[in-house]
């Protein structure tokens, strides 16, 4: 069998995997779609395992790494989901308050690899809070396809309310300086930029390849704004120039990166849609642009 590579690998078929992944197709559909590349040896069966996430070996930052303190906790979401379940984490060797990330999944439930980007985002020298939009149904399942069923389930402005409660539960917490942003990730990149509409004490959002608001909304926004786009993500891009445009209209703060020859999810390091250089770039830029605007 030909060791699959992701060079070798055709772009229709991380095409094809986003349709699935954001549920414009149903799994039979995106098998018999993916068996049209299974050529020279190389089986349906073996392109769905590369194409698949990989959270057993990716994971950067473990739950009982000694340089965080990481539990999980539960907080209320009068107008979203209830009683709601999240990752909360910082540095273990903190010695004071710290300004607060709320990070965001993606379409599937808080999965090991948001969990271990929250982690990521204490070493970082922040508190981060990362709920799980699922707790309502009985949170993430232990797989993403099951994950992205329930998730279709929910409400997504109910969602919505169960992260700004997530803010105000952050902005209150003992360990927070009271400076808090966001960032998210596809759905979460949606979930960023309306909460920089929705809640005007926001002090940074950082959407990663995330759905806009309308151009009626931005005039609420008063965070300042980071966004990261990758270059082959022709779904979401094609709602940027016209998000673009209201922002400028409207004067507000915003810089945005467009990666070139990146996919869709290009930060998720465990699928072959990521792209290590692209990550680590925005990344650094992330975490930058948070200690601009929640540190000083």
């Amino acid at each position: 069998m030909n060791e699959l590579k992701k060079e070798n690998i055709s772009q229709e078929v991380f095409d094809l995997y986003d349709d699935y992944a954001h549920d414009r197709i149903e799994r039979r559909q995106f098998l018999d779609r993916l068996s049209k590349y299974a050529v020279g040896g190389i089986t349906v069966a073996s392109l769905l395992g590369f194409i698949m996430p990989d959270y057993q070996n990716k994971i950067q930052v473990r739950q009982d790494d000694p340089r965080i303190e990481s539990e999980f906790i539960e907080y209320e979401s009068p107008q979203g989901g209830g009683t709601m379940k999240a990752l909360l984490s910082k540095p273990a060797d903190a010695s004071g308050k710290l300004p607060g990330i709320v990070v965001v999944h993606e379409n599937r439930g808080l999965n090991p690899h948001i969990e271990d980007v929250a982690r990521r985002a204490a070493l970082a020298g922040f508190v981060s809070l990362a709920p799980d939009a699922l707790t309502p149904l009985g949170g993430y399942p232990g797989t993403d396809d099951e994950g992205r069923t329930l998730q279709r389930q929910r409400d997504r402005d109910k969602m919505l309310e169960d992260f700004i409660a997530a803010h105000d539960y952050l902005n209150n917490h003992s360990d927070c300086t009271g400076k808090v942003g966001v960032v998210g990730f596809c759905f979460g990149g949606w979930i960023s930029n309306m909460m920089a509409v929705r809640v005007s004490e926001l002090d940074a959002a950082v959407p990663f390849y995330g759905g806009q608001p309308s151009a009626e909304m931005v005039p609420q926004i008063q965070a300042p704004l980071l966004l990261h786009f990758g270059e082959l993500d022709k779904r979401v891009n094609e709602g940027w120039p016209a998000y673009e445009a209201a922002l400028k209209e409207q004067g507000k703060e915003y810089t945005a990166h467009m990666y070139e020859d990146a996919n869709h999810g290009f930060h998720n390091d465990t699928t072959p849609r990521y792209d290590a250089e692209a990550a680590k770039l925005a990344w650094e830029r992330t975490i930058a642009f948070f200690d601009k605007y929640l540190k000083s």
